[in-house]
Protein backbone atom coordinates (compact mmCIF):
# COMPACT_ATOMS: atom_id res chain seq x y z
CA UNK A 1 0.00 0.00 0.00
CA UNK A 2 1.20 3.52 -0.98
CA UNK A 3 1.78 6.37 1.24
CA UNK A 4 -1.39 8.03 -0.07
CA UNK A 5 -3.74 5.10 0.32
CA UNK A 6 -2.00 4.54 3.62
CA UNK A 7 -3.13 8.01 5.14
CA UNK A 8 -6.11 7.64 4.18
CA UNK A 9 -7.04 4.09 4.94
CA UNK A 10 -5.16 2.56 7.67
CA UNK A 11 -6.85 2.32 10.91
CA UNK A 12 -9.49 4.18 9.09
CA UNK A 13 -11.57 1.05 8.32
CA UNK A 14 -15.92 2.45 8.49
CA UNK A 15 -17.13 1.98 11.32
CA UNK A 16 -18.56 -1.11 12.37
CA UNK A 17 -21.64 -0.33 14.01
CA UNK A 18 -22.84 2.76 11.74
CA UNK A 19 -20.74 2.22 8.61
CA UNK A 20 -19.37 5.60 9.64
CA UNK A 21 -16.77 6.55 6.94
CA UNK A 22 -14.92 8.52 8.97
CA UNK A 23 -13.75 7.44 12.50
CA UNK A 24 -15.91 8.60 15.10
CA UNK A 25 -14.58 10.83 17.53
CA UNK A 26 -15.28 8.70 20.48
CA UNK A 27 -15.91 11.44 23.45
CA UNK A 28 -15.79 9.45 26.36
CA UNK A 29 -13.50 8.94 29.28
CA UNK A 30 -14.32 5.12 30.59
CA UNK A 31 -15.66 1.60 28.86
CA UNK A 32 -18.20 -0.83 30.64
CA UNK A 33 -16.83 -4.09 31.37
CA UNK A 34 -18.96 -7.38 31.04
CA UNK A 35 -17.30 -8.71 33.99
CA UNK A 36 -13.92 -8.59 36.21
CA UNK A 37 -11.30 -8.62 34.04
CA UNK A 38 -13.17 -8.68 30.80
CA UNK A 39 -13.70 -6.10 28.53
CA UNK A 40 -13.60 -5.12 24.83
CA UNK A 41 -10.00 -3.60 24.27
CA UNK A 42 -10.28 -0.27 26.44
CA UNK A 43 -10.94 0.50 30.03
CA UNK A 44 -10.01 3.93 30.42
CA UNK A 45 -9.40 6.53 27.94
CA UNK A 46 -5.79 7.78 29.32
CA UNK A 47 -5.02 4.12 28.67
CA UNK A 48 -6.61 3.77 25.02
CA UNK A 49 -9.35 5.54 23.05
CA UNK A 50 -10.55 4.45 19.46
CA UNK A 51 -9.93 7.50 18.01
CA UNK A 52 -6.22 7.68 18.89
CA UNK A 53 -5.70 3.95 18.06
CA UNK A 54 -6.64 4.81 14.79
CA UNK A 55 -4.43 8.22 14.51
CA UNK A 56 -1.59 5.58 16.22
CA UNK A 57 -2.23 2.65 13.69
CA UNK A 58 -2.33 5.26 10.94
CA UNK A 59 1.21 7.26 12.05
CA UNK A 60 3.11 4.09 12.34
CA UNK A 61 1.94 2.91 9.12
CA UNK A 62 3.20 6.52 7.89
CA UNK A 63 6.60 5.81 9.06
CA UNK A 64 6.96 2.28 8.03
CA UNK A 65 6.72 0.98 11.87
CA UNK A 66 5.14 -1.44 13.85
CA UNK A 67 3.95 0.68 16.85
CA UNK A 68 2.75 4.57 17.37
CA UNK A 69 2.10 6.41 20.14
CA UNK A 70 0.41 9.87 20.37
CA UNK A 71 0.73 13.20 22.80
CA UNK A 72 -0.52 15.72 23.65
CA UNK A 73 2.37 17.81 22.50
CA UNK A 74 5.39 17.25 20.79
CA UNK A 75 7.29 17.75 23.94
CA UNK A 76 5.38 15.37 25.93
CA UNK A 77 6.21 12.57 23.37
CA UNK A 78 9.98 13.81 23.90
CA UNK A 79 9.30 13.61 27.29
CA UNK A 80 8.33 9.96 27.19
CA UNK A 81 10.85 9.03 25.29
CA UNK A 82 13.28 10.59 28.42
CA UNK A 83 11.64 8.47 30.76
CA UNK A 84 13.92 5.47 29.51
CA UNK A 85 16.63 6.95 31.16
CA UNK A 86 17.54 7.25 34.81
CA UNK A 87 19.98 9.50 36.73
CA UNK A 88 23.15 9.33 35.65
CA UNK A 89 22.33 9.07 31.79
CA UNK A 90 24.07 11.00 29.45
CA UNK A 91 22.72 12.02 25.59
CA UNK A 92 24.24 13.50 22.74
CA UNK A 93 22.53 15.66 21.33
CA UNK A 94 22.99 17.52 17.81
CA UNK A 95 23.08 21.03 18.90
CA UNK A 96 20.90 22.90 16.34
CA UNK A 97 17.48 21.28 17.55
CA UNK A 98 14.57 23.05 18.61
CA UNK A 99 14.40 25.73 21.48
CA UNK A 100 11.91 23.77 22.99
CA UNK A 101 14.06 20.41 23.20
CA UNK A 102 16.73 22.50 24.28
CA UNK A 103 14.65 23.72 27.16
CA UNK A 104 13.72 20.56 27.90
CA UNK A 105 16.95 19.17 28.42
CA UNK A 106 18.80 21.46 30.12
CA UNK A 107 16.19 23.39 32.11
CA UNK A 108 14.05 20.68 33.61
CA UNK A 109 15.77 16.73 32.84
CA UNK A 110 19.12 18.00 33.83
CA UNK A 111 17.41 18.60 37.91
CA UNK A 112 16.87 15.31 37.67
CA UNK A 113 20.14 13.98 37.10
CA UNK A 114 20.16 13.68 33.45
CA UNK A 115 23.42 15.04 31.29
CA UNK A 116 23.59 16.34 27.65
CA UNK A 117 26.16 17.20 25.18
CA UNK A 118 25.39 19.33 22.21
CA UNK A 119 27.82 18.50 19.58
CA UNK A 120 27.57 19.68 16.06
CA UNK A 121 26.58 16.44 14.22
CA UNK A 122 26.93 17.16 10.72
CA UNK A 123 30.51 15.89 11.55
CA UNK A 124 30.14 12.05 13.09
CA UNK A 125 33.80 12.53 14.85
CA UNK A 126 32.07 14.95 17.08
CA UNK A 127 29.42 12.68 18.19
CA UNK A 128 31.97 9.73 19.11
CA UNK A 129 34.36 12.21 20.70
CA UNK A 130 31.00 13.27 22.62
CA UNK A 131 30.58 9.42 23.88
CA UNK A 132 31.38 7.90 27.19
CA UNK A 133 30.49 5.19 29.42
CA UNK A 134 27.37 6.76 30.56
CA UNK A 135 25.81 7.91 27.12
CA UNK A 136 22.46 5.91 26.76
CA UNK A 137 21.08 7.68 23.75
CA UNK A 138 21.74 9.88 20.63
CA UNK A 139 19.51 12.50 19.66
CA UNK A 140 19.38 14.13 16.32
CA UNK A 141 16.75 16.13 14.32
CA UNK A 142 17.40 16.52 10.55
CA UNK A 143 16.57 18.62 8.77
CA UNK A 144 17.71 21.09 11.47
CA UNK A 145 15.44 23.68 13.08
CA UNK A 146 16.12 26.46 12.44
CA UNK A 147 19.42 26.06 10.12
CA UNK A 148 17.87 23.07 8.35
CA UNK A 149 21.27 21.23 9.02
CA UNK A 150 20.78 17.87 7.62
CA UNK A 151 22.81 14.82 9.31
CA UNK A 152 23.82 11.50 7.67
CA UNK A 153 20.95 9.24 9.79
CA UNK A 154 22.63 5.87 8.24
CA UNK A 155 26.41 6.64 9.48
CA UNK A 156 24.66 7.73 12.61
CA UNK A 157 23.05 5.08 13.36
CA UNK A 158 25.30 2.72 12.44
CA UNK A 159 27.65 4.39 15.26
CA UNK A 160 25.32 4.57 17.56
CA UNK A 161 24.32 0.65 17.34
CA UNK A 162 28.19 0.36 17.93
CA UNK A 163 28.20 1.65 20.96
CA UNK A 164 24.77 0.64 22.31
CA UNK A 165 23.47 3.52 22.18
CA UNK A 166 19.24 4.43 21.49
CA UNK A 167 19.13 6.82 18.30
CA UNK A 168 15.81 9.02 18.58
CA UNK A 169 15.12 11.01 14.56
CA UNK A 170 13.20 13.98 15.31
CA UNK A 171 11.35 13.88 12.03
CA UNK A 172 8.97 16.79 12.04
CA UNK A 173 10.67 19.45 9.52
CA UNK A 174 10.67 16.46 6.89
CA UNK A 175 7.43 14.77 7.67
CA UNK A 176 6.96 11.29 7.47
CA UNK A 177 6.32 11.83 3.49
CA UNK A 178 10.28 13.24 2.51
CA UNK A 179 11.86 11.46 5.25
CA UNK A 180 11.71 7.86 7.25
CA UNK A 181 13.85 7.35 9.73
CA UNK A 182 13.86 4.18 10.91
CA UNK A 183 14.40 2.59 7.38
CA UNK A 184 17.97 4.27 7.64
CA UNK A 185 18.60 2.84 11.18
CA UNK A 186 16.83 4.27 14.09
CA UNK A 187 14.99 3.05 16.75
CA UNK A 188 12.62 5.94 17.58
CA UNK A 189 11.02 8.80 15.56
CA UNK A 190 9.47 11.44 16.58
CA UNK A 191 7.26 14.19 15.30
CA UNK A 192 5.01 17.84 16.35
CA UNK A 193 2.23 16.40 14.70
CA UNK A 194 1.06 20.01 15.26
CA UNK A 195 3.01 20.72 12.09
CA UNK A 196 3.13 19.37 8.77
CA UNK A 197 1.15 15.79 10.08
CA UNK A 198 -2.10 18.07 10.64
CA UNK A 199 -1.52 20.80 8.78
CA UNK A 200 -3.75 22.90 9.86
CA UNK A 201 -2.42 24.94 12.56
CA UNK A 202 -5.84 24.20 14.82
CA UNK A 203 -4.43 21.39 16.88
CA UNK A 204 -1.35 20.61 19.23
CA UNK A 205 -0.29 17.30 19.51
CA UNK A 206 3.06 14.75 19.60
CA UNK A 207 3.75 11.29 18.25
CA UNK A 208 6.27 8.82 18.17
CA UNK A 209 6.87 5.49 16.22
CA UNK A 210 9.24 2.54 16.89
CA UNK A 211 9.52 -0.84 15.70
CA UNK A 212 11.18 -2.36 18.54
CA UNK A 213 8.70 -4.13 20.70
CA UNK A 214 10.70 -4.22 23.97
CA UNK A 215 10.88 0.00 23.66
CA UNK A 216 7.32 0.41 22.63
CA UNK A 217 5.94 -1.73 25.42
CA UNK A 218 7.85 0.69 27.52
CA UNK A 219 7.26 3.89 26.15
CA UNK A 220 3.58 2.22 26.44
CA UNK A 221 3.72 2.16 29.73
CA UNK A 222 4.92 5.62 30.71
CA UNK A 223 2.33 7.09 28.06
CA UNK A 224 -0.76 5.45 30.43
CA UNK A 225 1.10 6.02 33.36
CA UNK A 226 2.26 9.52 32.87
CA UNK A 227 -0.55 10.40 31.52
CA UNK A 228 0.40 13.35 28.44
CA UNK A 229 -2.28 12.12 26.03
CA UNK A 230 -4.65 13.80 23.13
CA UNK A 231 -7.99 13.88 23.64
CA UNK A 232 -9.97 12.15 20.84
CA UNK A 233 -11.38 15.33 19.36
CA UNK A 234 -7.50 16.36 18.86
CA UNK A 235 -6.60 12.67 17.55
CA UNK A 236 -9.69 13.45 14.90
CA UNK A 237 -8.56 17.01 14.14
CA UNK A 238 -5.28 15.19 13.45
CA UNK A 239 -6.56 12.25 11.54
CA UNK A 240 -8.50 14.59 9.22
CA UNK A 241 -4.66 16.49 9.01
CA UNK A 242 -3.38 13.31 7.98
CA UNK A 243 -5.58 12.56 4.61
CA UNK A 244 -3.93 15.44 2.29
CA UNK A 245 -0.03 15.10 3.87
CA UNK A 246 1.24 13.99 0.33
CA UNK A 247 -0.52 16.46 -1.79
CA UNK A 248 0.53 18.96 1.39
CA UNK A 249 3.70 18.69 0.89
CA UNK A 250 4.19 18.01 -2.46
CA UNK A 251 3.12 21.70 -2.98
CA UNK A 252 4.85 23.68 -0.16
CA UNK A 253 8.08 22.00 -1.19
CA UNK A 254 6.92 23.34 -4.69
CA UNK A 255 6.41 26.64 -3.27
CA UNK A 256 9.74 26.64 -0.98
CA UNK A 257 12.09 25.77 -4.51
CA UNK A 258 10.34 29.07 -5.62
CA UNK A 259 11.14 31.23 -3.11
CA UNK A 260 14.27 29.98 -1.97
CA UNK A 261 15.52 30.41 -5.62
CA UNK A 262 13.77 34.17 -5.77
CA UNK A 263 15.40 35.14 -2.30
CA UNK A 264 19.16 33.32 -3.66
CA UNK A 265 21.37 36.40 -4.11
CA UNK A 266 19.38 39.48 -3.47
CA UNK A 267 21.52 41.94 -2.41
CA UNK A 268 19.65 42.67 1.31
CA UNK A 269 20.30 39.09 2.33
CA UNK A 270 23.18 37.35 3.39
CA UNK A 271 22.46 33.85 3.11
CA UNK A 272 19.86 31.73 2.12
CA UNK A 273 19.51 28.14 3.63
CA UNK A 274 17.50 25.35 1.72
CA UNK A 275 18.67 21.69 1.01
CA UNK A 276 16.85 22.16 -2.14
CA UNK A 277 19.35 24.42 -3.23
CA UNK A 278 22.63 23.27 -5.05
CA UNK A 279 24.88 25.24 -2.76
CA UNK A 280 23.85 24.12 0.64
CA UNK A 281 26.30 21.74 2.15
CA UNK A 282 24.17 18.96 2.15
CA UNK A 283 22.32 19.18 -0.80
CA UNK A 284 23.35 15.47 -2.13
CA UNK A 285 22.71 14.08 1.05
CA UNK A 286 19.35 15.47 1.22
CA UNK A 287 18.87 13.97 -2.54
CA UNK A 288 20.00 10.54 -0.87
CA UNK A 289 17.81 10.22 2.02
CA UNK A 290 14.86 12.65 1.52
CA UNK A 291 12.71 12.48 -1.05
CA UNK A 292 12.01 16.06 -1.93
CA UNK A 293 13.55 19.15 0.09
CA UNK A 294 10.67 20.30 2.13
CA UNK A 295 8.96 23.46 2.79
CA UNK A 296 11.09 25.05 5.38
CA UNK A 297 13.84 27.71 4.66
CA UNK A 298 15.59 30.10 6.27
CA UNK A 299 17.45 33.44 5.60
CA UNK A 300 19.82 36.18 7.18
CA UNK A 301 18.92 39.46 6.72
CA UNK A 302 21.82 41.70 6.63
CA UNK A 303 21.63 44.64 9.54
CA UNK A 304 20.22 42.42 12.02
CA UNK A 305 16.94 42.95 13.80
CA UNK A 306 15.92 45.84 12.92
CA UNK A 307 15.94 44.38 9.36
CA UNK A 308 14.48 41.38 9.64
CA UNK A 309 11.69 42.98 11.18
CA UNK A 310 11.31 45.65 8.18
CA UNK A 311 11.01 42.43 6.39
CA UNK A 312 8.96 40.25 8.46
CA UNK A 313 6.45 43.00 8.81
CA UNK A 314 6.95 43.99 5.01
CA UNK A 315 3.99 40.90 4.18
CA UNK A 316 0.60 40.04 4.09
CA UNK A 317 0.72 36.85 3.43
CA UNK A 318 3.00 35.81 5.57
CA UNK A 319 2.08 35.49 8.81
CA UNK A 320 4.75 36.62 12.18
CA UNK A 321 3.89 33.73 14.07
CA UNK A 322 5.18 30.86 15.99
CA UNK A 323 4.99 27.50 14.49
CA UNK A 324 5.20 25.42 10.88
CA UNK A 325 3.93 23.58 8.73
CA UNK A 326 0.20 24.50 8.07
CA UNK A 327 -1.19 25.31 4.75
CA UNK A 328 -1.12 29.20 5.37
CA UNK A 329 2.38 30.92 5.28
CA UNK A 330 4.11 31.95 8.19
CA UNK A 331 7.30 34.02 9.14
CA UNK A 332 8.93 33.69 12.58
CA UNK A 333 12.11 35.12 14.25
CA UNK A 334 13.93 32.27 16.20
CA UNK A 335 16.14 34.54 17.97
CA UNK A 336 13.50 35.75 20.02
CA UNK A 337 10.84 33.14 19.43
CA UNK A 338 11.18 29.61 18.85
CA UNK A 339 14.84 29.46 20.04
CA UNK A 340 14.60 32.66 22.68
CA UNK A 341 15.31 30.01 25.66
CA UNK A 342 18.50 29.01 24.67
CA UNK A 343 21.25 31.36 26.12
CA UNK A 344 22.41 34.26 23.45
CA UNK A 345 26.19 33.40 23.01
CA UNK A 346 24.88 29.79 22.59
CA UNK A 347 22.01 30.71 19.90
CA UNK A 348 24.67 33.14 17.97
CA UNK A 349 27.64 30.28 17.74
CA UNK A 350 25.01 27.90 15.82
CA UNK A 351 24.33 30.73 13.69
CA UNK A 352 20.97 31.77 15.45
CA UNK A 353 21.68 35.41 14.88
CA UNK A 354 19.31 38.43 14.97
CA UNK A 355 19.05 38.59 11.75
CA UNK A 356 17.66 34.85 11.17
CA UNK A 357 14.31 34.20 9.86
CA UNK A 358 12.68 31.40 9.09
CA UNK A 359 9.88 30.82 6.74
CA UNK A 360 7.43 28.22 6.20
CA UNK A 361 6.00 28.18 2.93
CA UNK A 362 2.55 27.42 2.87
CA UNK A 363 -0.02 25.97 0.01
CA UNK A 364 -1.05 29.34 -2.00
CA UNK A 365 -0.95 30.16 -5.19
CA UNK A 366 2.99 30.61 -5.60
CA UNK A 367 2.84 33.84 -7.98
CA UNK A 368 0.92 35.26 -4.66
CA UNK A 369 3.50 33.90 -2.39
CA UNK A 370 6.36 35.79 -4.67
CA UNK A 371 4.50 39.11 -5.24
CA UNK A 372 4.21 39.13 -1.35
CA UNK A 373 8.42 38.35 -1.24
CA UNK A 374 9.48 40.71 -3.55
CA UNK A 375 7.07 43.37 -1.70
CA UNK A 376 8.89 42.67 1.88
CA UNK A 377 12.41 42.38 -0.32
CA UNK A 378 11.48 46.38 -1.22
CA UNK A 379 11.52 47.26 2.44
CA UNK A 380 14.69 46.33 3.38
CA UNK A 381 16.31 47.65 -0.18
CA UNK A 382 14.82 50.99 0.32
CA UNK A 383 17.05 51.45 3.19
CA UNK A 384 20.36 49.99 2.08
CA UNK A 385 19.60 51.98 -0.99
Amino acid sequence: MKFSTKAIHVGQEPDPTTGAVITPIYQTSTYVQEGIGKHKGYEYARTGNPTRTALEQCLASLENAKYGLCFASGLAAEMNIMYMLKQGDHVVVGEDVYGGTYRLFQRVMTKYGLKFSFVDSRDLSNVEKAINKETRMLWLETPTNPMLQLVDIQAATKLARSKGLITVVDNTFASPYLQNPLDLGADIVVHSTTKYIGGHSDVVGGALMTSNTEMYEELKFHQNACGGVPGPQDCFLTMRGVKTLAVRMEQHQKNAMEIAKLLSGHEGLEKVIYPGLADHPHHELAKKQMRGFGGMLSIVVKGGQDAAQRFMTGTKLFSLAESLGGVESLMCHPSTMTHGSIPKEDREARGITDGLVRLSVGIEDVEDLVEDIKTALAKISAVTA
